[in-house]
């Protein structure tokens, strides 16, 4: 027997189809982005809590060379862009999910154009990139602290201390 695409799979969008998909959109337009490599509780109360700021949510991944770049270690990511759009794009907290190849989101940000600009709390909403254009267009910008202790650098820091033993 032959399945359909689960209906997640439809909210991934290539940067190059974006701008298509962005007049469908309910406003407020919520933007954020990472790697969001191996996802976790920090991560998805953080979704959740950056998509009730608007009437949907919009997830830029790093693509992998973006994430090596990074360096976050040789063999990050450890998931592949595939893959990680997969899982977030079955977030139901996720209205759409693209990617971005440069170091930072600048030029998505510019297309899209959100309402608001959203980033975990490791992060001052001065050094958010994109803030400067967001605010001067009336949006918000918003660095939302953390509520839970856990990263992905320390998870696979303890998956690596159990291998060693």
């Amino acid at each position: 027997m032959n399945y359909p695409l689960p209906d997640f799979e439809q909210k991934i969008c290539p940067p190059e189809a974006l701008a298509a998909r962005l007049d469908t959109m309910p406003r407020p337009l919520v933007f954020t982005n990472g790697c969001f490599d191996i996802l976790h509780r920090g991560h998805v109360t953080y979704l959740a809590q950056a998509r009730a700021l608007g009437q949907a949510l919009i997830v830029a991944l790093n693509t992998d060379a973006s994430v090596r770049r990074q360096g976050k270690g040789d063999d990050r990511p450890v998931n592949a862009l595939e893959n990680r759009a997969a899982v977030m794009a079955a977030l139901a907290c996720v209205d759409l999910v693209t990617w971005f190849d440069s170091d930072t989101p600048a030029d998505l940000i510019g297309l899209v154009r959100p309402d608001v600009l959203v980033k975990g709390g490791d992060w001052t909403p001065d050094r958010i990139v994109g803030s400067r254009e967001v605010l001067a267009r009336g949006g918000q910008v918003h660095s939302i602290p953390f509520l839970h202790a856990t990263s992905t650098t320390a998870t696979l820091a303890r998956i690596r201390d159990t291998q060693g033993r």
